[in-house]
């Protein structure tokens, strides 16, 4: 996605959900002012057990986690990053968090880390709207494909993200694992993915433009233009597919996703769905979501942990232009392009005939 920030939070660098980043300090503020009230009581006489509490760090820790939400000790854990895009899913929320392998390193570059994040059909909500995972999957799914012309869109507003390079793959960056040249970036995966649903049959249209380039600034603008001109120019697309490459990091460690899968080197997927709680209008949300729940479900069944907890977010990510728009994350910088292309035919061999069922045939 987009440029990393660090997260006054945790500690960690996260990607470009466009959350307040101030919030956070906020928060660390608020908890320092409970302890200076505290301080100020027991100046004026109030009982011993603020002084006790306070002077233990009982209540310092006590205030961080009224705050932050989780409790003080676990925002300087140095394991699993607890971001990934929005967030990794603690072990008490999403299930399974597969060992860590020994970190890779070398002179020329970070510490490469290999974790598997999985949770089964599940959803990583970033955000304060209620969702029911078995009430919208009863519900099915509205979305029906045509059965000729244009049916999905393959779209990339960051074209330029682009994977850890190998001894198979060398590039020259323009700037940290980014590339404007499509044989190495993100644009070269989406022609994997274009390939592999044509070979179920599907029609698929390949947006292989740069929009983050020479400016991240308006990238978002730049795609959503593109898919509003695509979709004017094929009023049948169902589909739209924004794919990218995530960012996972802490620190000086770089983490790389891995589908737990025998005989396959393949990073993981996650699926992204938007909803309009930033305060942009958002129809399709749960249309948005029951897709990405559809693709999901095809994906664990076929592939167990390919695929990560599907992250709901407050933003749109232009998702508002279609019922069945998805943003889709192939892997992360610390994967190799070889480990993106792989996971991401295995995608489109789940992904393929779930979407054939979809076709609306007359």
């Amino acid at each position: 996605m987009e440029i990393p920030y660090f997260s006054p939070e945790s500690g960690i660098i996260i990607n470009d959900r466009e959350v307040n980043a101030m919030s956070g300090m906020k928060k660390l503020i608020s908890a320092g002012l409970v302890v200076l009230g505290a301080r100020l009581a027991i100046m004026g006489g109030v009982g011993d057990w603020i002084k006790e509490a306070s002077s233990d760090g009982r209540l310092v820790s006590a205030s961080l986690t009224l705050e932050l939400g989780r409790p003080a000790e676990a925002a300087a854990e140095p394991s699993i990053p607890a971001y990934c895009t929005v967030e990794i899913p603690s072990s008490t929320q999403a299930g399974n968090i597969a060992p860590q392998t020994p970190g890779l390193s070398s002179e020329d570059g970070p510490e490469i880390v290999e974790t598997t994040i999985y949770s089964g059909l599940s959803i990583k909500n970033g955000t304060d709207l209620k969702v029911d995972v078995a009430e919208l999957m009863a519900e099915g799914l509205s979305l029906r494909l045509p059965d000729e012309g244009a049916q999905i869109l393959i779209i990339h507003t960051h074209a330029s993200e682009a994977y850890t390079p190998d001894g198979q793959d060398i590039y020259t960056p323009s700037d940290p694992s980014r590339t404007e040249d499509v044989r190495y970036n993100v644009v070269r995966v989406g022609d994997e993915l274009a390939a592999a649903l044509e070979s179920y049959g599907l029609s698929v249209i390949h947006d292989r433009e740069i929009y983050d380039y020479p400016s991240y600034t308006g990238s978002y603008s730049r795609s959503g233009a593109a898919v509003e001109s695509h979709l004017e120019e094929n009023p049948k697309i169902a589909v739209v597919i924004d794919l990218h490459r995530d960012a996972l990091a802490s620190g000086d460690v770089v983490y790389k996703t891995k589908a737990e899968l025998e005989g396959e080197c393949a990073a993981q997927v996650m699926l992204l769905a938007g909803t309009g709680e930033s305060g942009l209008s958002h129809p399709n949300w749960k249309e948005n979501l029951k897709l990405a729940l559809y693709l999901q479900q095809a994906m664990n069944t076929k592939y167990p942990t390919l695929a990560r907890p599907i992250t709901l977010t407050p933003e749109r990510y232009n998702q508002h232009l279609s019922a069945g728009s998805l943003l889709l994350e192939v892997g992360s910088s610390g994967n190799t392009l070889q480990e993106a292309l792989c996971a991401v035919r295995l995608f489109a061999d789940a992904a393929g005939p779930a979407l054939l069922n979809l076709i609306d045939a007359e």
